[in-house]
């Protein structure tokens, strides 16, 4: 591996993930240069997860507990920050009265009832597909899966909406429209395991909940900041476990 190519995996690493992974030699890339790695980081953090849930199984706790475990160490590896950025977007969109005041509210620390919503929600949405499949004992591969294939997006999403604000992660991370095409064939390749049919059904659903959550965004605050990238990721894991949980059963 070239050295570009390891600074860009630890950038991406040490952007989307609390895990140590050491310091990165001579110049830091830029954000965007890091893109196409995310689908990469969101395997590990969906493995480090199913990891978590097998051995809950184990342990022989059931389904929801398995769910609300592996979830509960999906937030602590990531910090939580798609999590956050959700939160801050259901509030900034359902709050405020423009798009000044939305972005006023989608910066500010606290969480409100739109964002308090959506995260039991989102949470509970998420944590009955884990359940629905560590029933069936079929969970490594798609939480691997979908955690790659909800981050392989972003890239895209970012190169392609204007910024939404001139500051802030969601303007640094642009530029990186090189990195895109990769990111989507990796995270693509990331639900192969789960059989082609259900691979291109879960991609199919993914990309809509992208695509509706990017026209969304494009008319509220104009554009895309952090924060809804961050909704982004949870808004299509979401829908991937709508998908996948369809075609199972």
């Amino acid at each position: 591996m070239s050295g570009r190519w390891a600074s860009e995996i630890r950038l991406a690493f040490s952007l989307l993930t609390r895990l140590p992974v050491g310091r990165i030699e001579g110049a830091v890339p830029p954000l965007a240069a890091s893109g196409w790695a995310w689908p990469l980081v969101g395997a590990v953090v969906g493995a480090i997860m199913a990891l978590a849930g097998g051995a809950a199984l184990w342990l022989g706790l059931p389904p929801v507990m398995v769910a609300i475990l592996s979830l509960a160490v999906g937030a602590w590896v990531t910090g939580a920050m798609h999590e956050d950025g959700l939160a801050d977007v259901a509030d900034g969109f359902g709050g405020g009265r423009d798009r000044a005041r939305k972005l006023e509210i989608m910066r500010d620390s606290r969480v409100g009832s739109y964002g308090v919503l959506a995260l039991i929600l989102a949470t509970g949405f998420r944590a009955a597909g884990i359940a629905a499949l560590a029933g069936t004992g079929a969970l490594f591969w798609p939480m691997v899966g979908l955690a790659a294939a909800s981050r392989a997006g972003l890239p895209l999403a970012l190169s392609r909406m204007p910024t939404a604000r001139q500051d802030g992660l969601g303007h640094a991370a642009t530029g990186g429209e090189g990195g895109a095409i990769l990111a989507l064939v990796i995270g693509l390749a990331c639900l192969l395991p789960l059989g082609l049919g259900a691979a291109l059904a879960v991609g199919l659903a993914m990309a809509l909940a992208a695509v509706l959550l990017a026209r969304l965004a494009m008319r509220q605050i104009g554009g895309q900041t952090g924060d809804v990238m961050g909704a982004m990721q949870i808004v299509t894991e979401c829908a991937g476990w709508a998908a996948l949980t369809a075609v199972v059963f």
